[in-house]
């Protein structure tokens, strides 16, 4: 969960299939050529692929000139290309459009999908699904969740009223909602509102708490409790990387599934018959282009337990 993600350079080569280009800026270096460079930086992909791509004209400049195999080195730039992914792996589930109109669409996006291309989904991430899907290559997602959390993700369709929408998350008039099935030990109780300190972990995919000020804030209510599990609402009041997880975990009452938090299991394939329970639920804001109070819910439960009312 983050808020509105940076506004990346205007790119010169065009969405192709829902996909727009990926950027890489060139730092100062001593590569003879700009494919010395890339071959260096990404060693994954073979050079005789950047040569493929090259003579396609698809590794440009961000200026719109085209790498050649010979074009020197030029340090400041930023070059253009199209990422390339083998087969991805399936998925069990789709997403669901709730709503669009000229500025907004509202998504409902299930477990195990990221919401933009990473690791190994590229089509089958939730923005080009539904670039391709709706035919709007301007969409930008206005905030994340999760790949492990299901439920609402509000995109932006619309460059010139994206910014209005974007300041409801960097100003908190964002009201978001979600619900967890967390293990409950006999006797918990929690707090009506928890605050910490969030900072990245040594691990990159993990957050931690430190002492000092706290920059993150939850309100929490327990629903339900069913022998050893609850159903919690949680309402976030900052975005931090990973808040809900944490804050559970730092509760004692870690979210059911959960494979980073609080032992971080070894990388593998998905198990989707065990998706980390986790629903981004409701959202509501006045909107900022209309004056018009919006509400938006998600049509997905937890396993076992009731839709969000």
């Amino acid at each position: 969960m983050s808020f509105a993600p940076s506004i990346r350079p205007v790119a010169p080569l065009p969405t192709r299939d829902g996909v727009g280009p990926s950027v890489v800026a060139l730092p100062e270096g001593n590569w003879p050529t700009m494919l010395d460079f890339l071959v260096e930086r990404f060693p994954a992909i073979a050079r005789s692929t950047w040569l493929e791509r090259i003579a396609a004209r698809t590794v440009v400049d961000e200026r719109g000139e085209p790498v050649t195999p010979t074009r020197r080195y030029q340090p400041r730039l930023r070059l253009f290309y199209y990422r390339a992914l083998g087969p991805e792996p399936d998925l069990p589930e789709y997403e669901t459009v709730l709503h669009r109109d000229a500025d907004l669409v509202v998504v409902d996006k299930p477990h195990f999908m990221p919401v933009t291309p990473s690791g190994p989904y590229l089509q089958q991430s939730l923005l080009v699904r539904v670039k391709r899907a709706l035919g709007i290559d301007a969409l930008v997602p206005l905030h994340r969740i999760d790949r492990a959390t299901a439920g609402l993700v509000l995109f932006s369709a619309n460059p010139a009223t994206r910014g209005r929408y974007q300041s409801l998350f960097i100003d908190r008039a964002m009201r978001k909602e979600y619900e967890a099935i967390v293990h409950w030990p006999h006797g918990t109780t929690l707090p009506a509102t928890y605050r910490s300190r969030l900072q990245p972990d040594a691990h990159f995919m993990r957050t931690q708490e430190v002492p000092g000020e706290p920059n993150a804030e939850t309100h929490i209510e327990a629903l339900e409790v069913r022998g050893g599990h609850a159903r919690l609402r949680l309402s976030p009041v900052t975005g931090r990387k990973h808040q809900l997880r944490v804050h559970c975990n730092a509760l004692g009452v870690p979210i059911v599934n959960d494979e980073i938090y609080p032992l971080l299991k070894p990388f593998g394939p998905d198990d989707f018959a065990r998706p980390m329970q986790l629903l981004a639920c409701k959202l509501a804001f006045v909107d900022p282009v209309t004056g018009a109070p919006r509400a938006f819910a998600s049509a997905r439960s937890l396993a076992g337990w009731p839709a969000a009312a």
